[in-house]
């Protein structure tokens, strides 16, 4: 799959010269310029617009799933995206930027034809060709999991396991070109009429302007727990096409890794089985009588729980981050919305104005980071599930297990009752300043009392004999703050819709930044209202080109008297300030016109 990978280039190169030879140039450059001997063909093709695509999201998510298997190949220790001279060996060492740079160039230039075959505007020609290259990709990984279906780790079908989601989406794209082929040959044989020139405006984009100028009606249906608690359906919002790709491939990705880290565990519990295998032959030898044995059974007991625990955690944290990336689609709406509304409350002060160039950055790192950070923190809530499992097994489970569950009882019952004691204490506190320090409510309907202190001599006494005992508290509230922390920190890891840094420190987090300035490049880019009203420039414009005349006043020729356009144009703008009179303070005065004048002018309107 390696070898095939370099020699795809060949055919990849091939389809993308012949698109780009289809595609035509808006703009002719100059004469003096030699390329203008290709006269307005080799226009540049891309694979998919990132920004602003909402049809076709699926097949481009399935292509993005098709490159899977190859996103987690770049990371494997024999991968060599090319042969480099002997001056530059010194880059060449095992996971080197240049090397990653490098082979992620080579392998999006390998999967260049099935984004640009998709999104291609020559229909017959584009579905043939991506028919084929699909039809190679499945033909040799089909060959290859039929010439090595077993390993060495899993056993039976091991590279079937790796390999059928890519399987499964190259299966996908054949389909997808075959259906592109059949409806643009109906085109072509004029079976079928063309389909219109697509517009700026999406249909979901003009239902939500549509909503929102519509008069809110209260709710007739009462929504489900679902609707409330998880996830609401609407019709008027899709998601864009670089979101399902991105979450297609997450998807994809880490249940590679998955496979992958089992694939480690199995080798790892091998090794280990030798390991204790070399044990049991110790103490079989020294007849359990040996000064060792003790430390060597309880390291057996360690490693056998550890491989139980490791085991049982797959699954928990497996849905931890499952769960994650339905959870960024349900943010990202969320998010976005409030952006369109004008809302930025739920960012840091900070990110309210980004820079321009930070924004388009991060849209173009979103997507790389987002599978980064969900496949990191798999492996780093499975590590924290797995240390939280360890210390349940040996603090609960092995005592019972060892005949010490009283002891172990009595324990858990000292821990509990000296936990309720420091709680209680704590609450005892907040019930005493409440019903003694604290001046009445001053109206039936307060909720609480008002933050005036009452009885100040018990109050200082209060907090005199109390201040010995809040510093010793102040050391487990301290140590539990550490401990959530890190808790938090861990378990929101792949989260790269919230920060998990302090307030102040959110600049520190790229993830979170990359999160920020993707959502400003969509809402700027993918706005309804201002898309519908980009939509209505544009449809003026072209009518004014078809019919040379404007859509709000179409003059018959043939009768009716001419109208000045100087006389209209000041009609209007009457007709706009008798209905909007504060605009006549922003306007631009002429000399000899002072600023009474035009509040004189304002009031005369308002009267």
């Amino acid at each position: 799959m390696e070898l095939f990978l370099h020699y795809s280039l060949i055919p990849s190169l091939f389809i993308i010269l012949i698109l780009s030879f289809l595609q035509r140039r808006e703009h002719r450059r100059q004469r003096d310029d030699t390329s203008y001997l290709l006269g307005n063909r080799f226009g540049i093709i891309m694979p998919l617009d990132f920004v602003g695509t909402f049809s076709n999201r699926w097949s481009y998510g399935i292509a993005f799933g098709a490159t899977a298997n190859k996103v987690m190949f770049l990371f494997s220790e024999g991968y060599q995206p090319l042969q480099i001279p002997q001056w530059a060996q010194a880059l060449q060492h095992s996971h080197s930027p240049f090397e990653l740079l490098i082979g992620g160039i080579e392998v999006g230039l390998s999967h260049f034809p099935f984004f640009a075959c998709l999104s291609s505007e020559f229909q017959l020609v584009s579905s043939i060709l991506g028919f084929c290259y699909s039809l190679i990709w499945f033909a040799v990984t089909v060959l290859q999991v039929s010439q090595c279906p077993h390993g060495q780790f899993v056993g039976k079908y091991e590279t079937l396991m790796f390999y059928w989601p890519s399987l499964l989406c190259l299966a996908f794209l054949l389909g997808r070109f075959l259906h592109m082929f059949v409806k643009a040959l109906r085109v072509h044989l004029g079976w079928e009429f063309q389909v219109e020139e697509k517009s700026v405006l999406e249909t979901h984009q003009a239902e939500h302007v549509k909503q929102l100028l519509r008069t809110p009606r209260p709710q007739e249906k009462k929504k489900s727990w679902f609707q409330t608690r998880i996830y609401e359906w609407d019709p008027c919002f899709q998601f864009p096409s670089r979101m399902i790709g991105t979450i297609v491939l997450a998807f994809i990705c880490l249940y590679l890794f998955i496979v992958i880290e089992f694939c480690v565990f199995v080798y790892v519990r091998d090794e280990l089985d030798v390991f204790e295998n070399k044990l049991e032959s110790y103490i079989t030898f020294t007849n359990h009588s040996g000064v060792l044995t003790p430390v060597i059974l309880q390291v057996k007991e360690l490693i056998s729980v550890t491989k139980g625990v490791w085991v049982a955690t797959i699954l928990p944290a497996s849905l931890t981050c499952v769960s994650y990336l339905f959870h960024i689609l349900v943010c990202y709406r969320k998010h976005i919305k409030r952006l369109w509304a004008g809302d930025k409350l739920f960012l840091p002060l900070k990110f309210h104005n980004p820079a321009s160039s930070a924004s388009v950055v991060a849209i173009a790192r979103y997507s790389g980071w987002q599978i980064a950070y969900v496949l990191w923190g798999y492996l780093i809530i499975h590590v924290v599930q797995s240390l939280c499992g360890m210390a349940i097994m040996y603090g609960l489970v092995l005592p019972i297990v060892h005949n010490q569950g009283l002891e172990m009882l009595q324990g858990l019952g000292i821990g509990i009752l000296t936990i309720s004691i420091v709680v209680g204490l704590m609450i005892l506190q907040m019930w005493i300043a409440a019903s003694f320090f604290l001046q009445p409510k001053l109206g039936t309907a307060d909720k609480q009392k008002p933050l005036a202190l009452n009885n100040r001599k018990a109050f200082h006494n209060f907090n005199y004999f109390l201040f010995f005992y809040n510093v010793l508290l102040g050391l487990g509230a301290c140590l539990s703050r550490l401990l959530i922390s890190c808790l938090l920190g861990t378990w929101l890891i792949a989260r790269i819709d919230r920060t998990i840094m302090q307030n102040g420190y959110e600049g520190a987090d790229m993830g979170f930044s990359a999160w920020i300035g993707m959502l400003y490049v969509d809402h700027y880019h993918t706005n309804p209202v201002l898309v519908s009203f980009c939509h209505i420039l544009i449809a003026n414009h072209k009518e004014k080109k078809l019919q040379q005349t404007t859509k709000y006043w179409c003059l018959n020729q043939s009768a009716g008297p001419r109208v000045s356009a100087r006389s209209r144009t000041r009609w209007f703008l009457l007709q706009t300030l008798i209905n909007n009179p504060r605009l006549i303070i922003h306007r631009k005065l002429k000399s000899g016109h002072s600023s009474q004048e035009s509040q004189i002018l304002m009031a005369c309107l308002e009267s």
